[in-house]
């Protein structure tokens, strides 16, 4: 999925793959996103703000991996149920801190992954 701005409906989202099956056998979600940073001070402190929202929708930070030049990142992340996925992404908190950052907001690419 990409988030990014749409001056008409706010944030959107597109997931990789639509038609990706995004629950693991077990009912967990597993996630990578990798994450570009166009303004990377303002970005990095969005990210820890955003990221710090998972556990109140069941998600989890398994690993979280950055560039040399701190313009990317790549994250990592398991939710419970894929409704935990869903309400993160509509999250009041973090809708207020993407409005926040306007155009330099953080785009996003999340690919549905599991173990092989």
């Amino acid at each position: 999925m990409t988030t990014g701005n749409d001056t008409t409906t706010g944030p959107i989202l597109h997931v990789a793959g639509e038609d990706a099956e995004l629950t693991e056998p077990t009912g967990t979600v597993r996630l990578v996103a990798l994450v570009e940073l166009s303004d990377v001070e303002a970005g990095q402190r969005y990210e820890d703000g955003v990221l710090a929202l998972l556990g109140r929708h069941g998600g989890r930070l398994e690993r979280r991996l950055r560039t040399d030049d701190g313009r990317e990142e790549v994250h990592v992340i398991r939710f419970t149920a894929p409704e935990g996925l869903e309400s993160f992404l509509a999250d009041p908190e973090r809708l207020a801190l993407r409005a926040a950052l306007g155009d330099s907001a953080p785009v996003t690419r999340v690919l549905p992954v599991h173990d092989v």
